[in-house]
C-alpha cells in the first residue's frame, strides 16, 4: 500500500482528480500508529474516503493550500502530535532549536498556534468549505483555557480558528462518524449529535441534561470562577459519566458534546492492523520522531493513574483500552521483517505501560468514578491489580524469531506494581525487559507537593527501590533506578525543593536533566498554577513564578554542578537553610567565600535584577 498523495502530481497519479478530505498537519508526513495524521487517514481510507495530505505547509504560500482544490467533504486540519507552543518554546519560553517532528529536526516548518493559522487561511481561500479541526492542540483548547505563553485565558480554540466543528480525543469512531454524516448530505456545523465533538450555537434550548459553566467574561475577570469550572470540566471527562457541557461567549454557546466512549479491543485492533508503511515519506531525508517509535508497540490507551499535571485523562479518558495479543504479535512480526530491525522491540505500553485492563469492572458500565481517583490519595476499594494478561503478552513477544530484547519504556507505575500481590511480573521486569537502568517517576519526595500531583507518598516509592534491589540482587543484575523529578510544580516552595535536594545528596544522584513544571492546557496543576487555588479544594496553593525562584529550585536539583553555586547558597539563605551550607555531612554546599560575594553566576557575569523578572 502506498503512502497517501502529499501533493497535486501524487493525487493525480494515485487516480483521483479530487479528494473526501485533506488533511492539513503541523508534522511531515509519517505513515505509522504512533502518529494521528497516519490513524485518522487511514481509518477514512478503510471506510471508503480518499484522503490527500498537505504537510508542513508554508502558511505564506497560499498556492499550497490551494493545490488540491476544495476535497468532495472537507479539510481535516491538526497542529501534530504536540501542541506547537509546547513544541516550539521550553518553559523558560526560549525558542527551542529542534522539532523532531520535521525533516531532519528542522525548527520552523509550522507556525505558532498551527491549528489557528492553517484553519484562518483555509477559512479565507475556501470561504464554504466544511473545516474540522482536531489532535492533540485543538482537544486540549476545546474550552476556554489558561494559556501560559500569552499569560492569560484564551477563548475555546474552535472560535478563535473559525473552524465547524471541534473532535476531541482519541479519532478513529468520531471521523467515521462525521464523515458518514458530511457523505449524507450534511454540513460540518450540523453535526452536533456525535460524541467527541465541540460545535457553537446561538441557541441551546433544546439540549437535554447539559450543564452550563460560568461565562467567558467571568472566568478571564475571576481566578476562583476560572477554577470552578475548570472543576467541573475535570469531573466530566468520561464517555459514560459525564455530562454535555455549554460554555457562554458574548453572542455565541460553546458546547462540547460527551467524549467518544474507549475503543473495543476489536476496534483498537483494526486500527492498528491497517496498512501503515510504518516510516516518513521518502521526499524527507530523516524525521527523528520516528527513532523511539518505528520498533514499538502500543498495546493499551487510557490512564487511570491521576498525575495532576498531566492532560492524558482529557485527551484519552481514564478507561483502559486493550489490544489482543494476536494483534500485538501480528504487529511485531511486521517489525522484525522491517529491513532495519536490529532484533530490540523498543517499548509495549500506552500512557503507562502496565495498565492492562481497566480499573475495576464496574468501569465498562459505569464510567470513571467523577469525584474519585483510582489511585489517589489511596488505592481505591474496587481497583483490580491485574499484570497476568501482561506478562502473557511480553513472553510471547520475547519468543518471536529475530526478537532479541522487549523494553519497557512507556514508564511503569510504580505504585500499581507494588500493589500486586504476585510479583511475577515484577521479576520479569527485572530479568527480561529494562536496558541497564529503569526510569520510573516519583516525581518529587515532599508530602505536600505529591498532594498535589497526584502521587503517592515517598515511603512506597522507597519501598519501591528496595524491593527493586532486591530483585536485581536475587537474579544477579547490576540494574539501576533513573528517578523522574519536577521543580517548582504547586505546592513547592524553597523547603520543599531543599527537601528533595538532601534526598538526591543520600542517594547519591545529580539528574543529568532537570524538568521544570511546564504549565500546558486542560491540566489540573495549570489550574492551580494560574488561580493559586486547588480546584478540588479551591485552597490555596503556594506556586513559584518568579524566573529567580524557578532557576533556585532548579539549581537545588542539581547542587553539585558549580555554576549553580551562588543560585543554591541564595535558595539556602532565603530559607534560612544556612546550616547546609559548610563541610559537615549534612551540607549541600562548601562555605565559600570568594563565590558568595563575588556573586557569580554560570556564564561569569553578576547576577542583576532581570533575573527577578517574571515569566
Amino acid at each position: 500500500m502506498a503512502f497517501l498523495p502529499t501533493t497535486r502530481e501524487e493525487m493525480l497519479e494515485q487516480g483521483f482528480e479530487t479528494v473526501d478530505f485533506v488533511y492539513i498537519c503541523g508534522d511531515a508526513y509519517v505513515d505509522h500508529p504512533s502518529f494521528g495524521c497516519a490513524i485518522i487517514t487511514r481509518t477514512l481510507q478503510a471506510y471508503g474516503y480518499s484522503c490527500a495530505i498537505l504537510a508542513q505547509p508554508d502558511w505564506n504560500n497560499d498556492e499550497e493550500f490551494l493545490q488540491f482544490g476544495e476535497p468532495r467533504l472537507g479539510f481535516l486540519i491538526s497542529a501534530g502530535n504536540i501542541d506547537s507552543m509546547v513544541n516550539h518554546y521550553s518553559v523558560n519560553k526560549r525558542r527551542r532549536d529542534k522539532d523532531s517532528y520535521s525533516d531532519d529536526g528542522v525548527m520552523g516548518k509550522r507556525p505558532d498556534r498551527a491549528t489557528i493559522v492553517y484553519s484562518n487561511i483555509v477559512r479565507r481561500l475556501f470561504p464554504h468549505a466544511n473545516i474540522l479541526i482536531g489532535g492533540i492542540e485543538a482537544s486540549l483548547r476545546r474550552l476556554a483555557h489558561y494559556d501560559y505563553w500569552d499569560d492569560k485565558v484564551r477563548r475555546s480554540i474552535l472560535l478563535d480558528s473559525n473552524a465547524d466543528l471541534l473532535m476531541f480525543g482519541m479519532g478513529e469512531n468520531c471521523i467515521v462518524e462525521v464523515a458518514d454524516a458530511l457523505n449524507s448530505g450534511l454540513k460540518a456545523k450540523d453535526c452536533v449529535f456525535i460524541r467527541g465533538t465541540v460545535y457553537k450555537t446561538k441557541d441551546i434550548s433544546l439540549i437535554p441534561d447539559a450543564i452550563v459553566l460560568p461565562n467567558y467574561k467571568e472566568i478571564c475577570e475571576d481566578k476562583i470562577a476560572y477554577a470552578k469550572s475548570f472543576k467541573i470540566q475535570h469531573e466530566n471527562t468520561d464517555a459514560i459519566a459525564s455530562h454535555v457541557l455549554i460554555e457562554p461567549y458574548d453572542g455565541w454557546y460553546v458546547v462540547q458534546n460527551q467524549p467518544p466512549l474507549p475503543l473495543t479491543q476489536a476496534e483498537m485492533d483494526f486500527t492498528y492492523s491497517l496498512p501503515y508503511e510504518r516510516t516518513f515519506h521518502p521526499k524527507y531525508h530523516y524525521i527523528p520522531a520516528i527513532e523511539e517509535v518505528q520498533f514499538s508497540l502500543v498495546s493499551n490507551r487510557g490512564c487511570f493513574g491521576s498525575c495532576s499535571f498531566c492532560a492524558i485523562t482529557a485527551h484519552q479518558g481514564r478507561v483502559i483500552s486493550t489490544r489482543s495479543k494476536e494483534s500485538l504479535i501480528e504487529e511485531a512480526k511486521k517489525i522484525t521483517e522491517m529491513e532495519n530491525f536490529k532484533g530490540y522491540i523498543h517499548d509495549v505500553g500506552g500512557p503507562t505501560a502496565n495498565f492492562s485492563r481497566t480499573a475495576c469492572d464496574k468501569q465498562l458500565k459505569y464510567g470513571a468514578c467523577p469525584k474519585r481517583e483510582c489511585l489517589h490519595p489511596k488505592p481505591c476499594d474496587n481497583l483490580v491489580v491485574d499484570h497476568s494478561r501482561y506478562v502473557d503478552i511480553l513472553r510471547s513477544l520475547r519468543e518471536l524469531p529475530k526478537v532479541k530484547k522487549v523494553f519497557i519504556r512507556s514508564g511503569i507505575r510504580y505504585d500499581y506494581l507494588m500493589y500486586d500481590k504476585d510479583d511475577t511480573f515484577f521479576e520479569e521486569l527485572v530479568q527480561h525487559h529494562i536496558s541497564g537502568q529503569l526510569k520510573v517517576a516519583p516525581e518529587h519526595i515532599s508530602a505536600k507537593v505529591l498532594d498535589k500531583m497526584g502521587k503517592p507518598r515517598k515511603e512506597l516509592y522507597l519501598k519501591f527501590v528496595e524491593k527493586y534491589q532486591e530483585i536485581n540482587k536475587k537474579y544477579n543484575k547490576n540494574q539501576y533506578i533513573v528517578p523522574y523529578l519536577m521543580s517548582s510544580h504547586p505546592g513547592s516552595d524553597l523547603d520543599s525543593a531543599i527537601e528533595l535536594a538532601l534526598y538526591l545528596k543520600k542517594i547519591h544522584h545529580t539528574p543529568q536533566q532537570v524538568q521544570d513544571f511546564y504549565p500546558t492546557p486542560m491540566t489540573l496543576s495549570t489550574t492551580m498554577y494560574y488561580t493559586g487555588v486547588d480546584p478540588r479544594t479551591m485552597k490555596p496553593v503556594y506556586v513559584a513564578k518568579t524566573y529567580e525562584e524557578k532557576a533556585m529550585q532548579r539549581a537545588l536539583m542539581q547542587y553539585k554542578y558549580p555554576q549553580n553555586y551562588h543560585l543554591v547558597y541564595q535558595a539556602l539563605k532565603k530559607a534560612n537553610r544556612l546550616d547546609l551550607v559548610g563541610d559537615k555531612p549534612n551540607c549541600l554546599i562548601p562555605y565559600r567565600a570568594d563565590l558568595i560575594h563575588g556573586k557569580r553566576n554560570q556564564g561569569g557575569k553578576k547576577n542583576h535584577d532581570h533575573r527577578k523578572r517574571k515569566i
